[in-house]
């Protein structure tokens, strides 16, 4: 029972700090600040690896459908610190399972701005869980003004570019790679 409870609150914790009226889905506030383009649509062009593999998982069409969703991308020079040959290896059609637990482990439900992860990582005492669609939980803390989002094998991002605002969620530009346990 008690690992239960345990479980509800780091669910309810990141959630919570989101629960804002000005940003509720639907919401004039939230039709104002979203974008033109769906996720999928607008990752950039220094998100091209992840777009890549977000349509050879099959998520390209999760990340165009309705959300909202909060998707913490890897830019491009993210993947080069993997191990040599490690995205080739997940992109191969016989590996799909596993490059979609790592893409989910990057995904988030709801639309979480940066100043939700701050105010969350202030109210938890220095440090946040963020539970991710696929059913992993990474840690957030704060360094400085910057954002720090860890892995649960200890790989840390930055986030660099916060607050990418689309009609269906929020992406937030990471310096590294969230693998799962």
């Amino acid at each position: 029972m008690r690992n239960r409870l345990a479980y509800l609150l780091a669910l309810a914790l990141p959630l919570a700090a989101c629960d804002r009226a000005d940003r509720a889905p639907g919401s004039e506030a939230s039709k104002e600040a979203a974008g033109d383009s769906t996720i999928a649509q607008g990752l950039g062009s220094d998100s091209a690896r992840f777009e890549a593999a977000a349509k050879a998982a099959g998520l390209d069409t999760t990340l165009a459908g309705p959300g909202p969703y909060t998707v913490l991308v890897p830019v491009d020079g993210a993947f080069d610190k993997l191990p040599a040959g490690a995205l080739d290896t997940l992109m191969k059609p016989e590996s799909r399972p596993q490059l979609t637990k790592v893409l989910t482990n990057h995904i988030l439900s709801g639309a979480i701005l940066a100043e939700d992860i701050a105010r969350a990582i202030e109210n938890g005492g220095g440090k946040t869980q963020l539970m991710t669609v696929g059913g992993g939980t990474l840690s957030a803390v704060k360094d400085g003004d910057a954002i720090i989002v860890t892995d649960s094998t200890g790989g840390r991002a930055r986030i660099t570019a916060p607050d990418g605002k689309h009609s269906n969620g929020v992406v937030h530009k990471i310096d590294g790679v969230l693998m799962p346990a």
